[in-house]
């Protein structure tokens, strides 16, 4: 269960990216809509806010680093490591090490992941492989290498992390108040495709990020509105009006995509991740030169 850390923050298309326009782009359009993700790094710390029966989870506390690179017209890489300290109720400690790395390209046809987790410093889990499609919406398959050689389809309308990501906040800014998608990104295995289903808040309107805790950086979030998001995981083809969602991911979204106040619920525990540093980069190129 605790394994299953990563694959909710990757499944979130934590994809939490930073959705601002990219300057000096007059001569491109980014290839899915209106809008570009800002390359930016991000610090969470993470802590146990409740432990339920049978978890066998005490404590935990960690740290998660989310990075995004790239342009809306070259694609984008987003690089994650989440790193966490648990103890268990006979007070045993352990240590998991999860980092992963994927690249999806502009037009959502193409997404390659790799991913390893290490429990104590030691090799657990490896995962690596290669999406494509012709389409966006179109079916596809996917190559995996690891953990071992297989070949997996993809229905049509599934959507990529990014993807997910940009359409999550084209359907907050519209004022939709639910959101449903299939999401693939590489988790479990690489063989798993999620049901989800977005549930958005009332906007915030600008400076509600001064009601939170000051943070470097930050103050850029004050002009922007912001929406509480709150998606459930559901095992694909199960009944959401009878089935118990696989976890529950929660978080507050500014208008320019960057996340705070992070909630993830998996039923038997939970936890919450606090930004603690933002940090926004420079992004890729996005001219008329660039091949989409």
């Amino acid at each position: 269960m605790v394994g299953d850390v990563r694959t909710c923050v990757a499944a979130a298309a934590f994809a939490w990216a930073g959705l601002i326009p990219v300057p000096g782009t007059a001569t491109a359009q980014p290839a899915q809509g209106s809008i570009a993700l800002a390359p930016h790094r991000a610090v969470y710390e993470i802590t146990l806010d409740q432990s339920r029966g049978g978890s066998g989870v005490s404590e935990m506390s960690g740290r998660m680093v989310y990075e995004l690179t790239g342009s809306a017209c070259e694609g984008y890489t987003q690089t994650m490591r989440f790193v966490t300290r648990i103890t268990n109720q006979e007070g045993a400690t352990s240590i998991t090490d999860m980092r992963s790395t994927s690249w999806e390209d502009a037009l959502a046809k193409s997404f390659r992941f790799s991913s390893s987790q290490y429990k104590d410093t030691k090799l657990s889990e490896s995962t690596q492989g290669d999406a494509s499609r012709p389409a966006s919406s179109s079916e596809g398959k996917v190559e995996l290498v690891k953990p071992a050689k297989k070949q997996v389809p993809l229905g049509p309308n599934v959507h990529f992390p990014i993807q997910h990501s940009i359409a999550l906040l084209e359907a907050a800014r519209r004022g939709a108040t639910i959101f449903q998608a299939d999401l693939y990104d590489g988790s479990e295995k690489g063989e798993k495709v999620y049901a989800t289903t977005a549930y958005i808040g009332k906007m915030h309107p600008p400076g509600h990020n001064k009601k939170l805790p000051q943070v470097a950086n930050a103050a850029a979030l004050d002009g922007l509105r912001s929406w509480p998001v709150s998606i459930s995981y559901f095992e694909q083809g199960a009944d959401k009006k009878d089935a118990a969602p696989s976890y529950e991911l929660a978080f507050l979204y500014f208008d320019n995509g960057v996340s705070r106040r992070l909630y993830i619920d998996y039923g038997d525990f939970a936890v919450r991740g606090a930004l603690k540093t933002l940090t926004f980069l420079e992004p890729g190129r996005c001219d008329a030169s660039v091949k989409r």
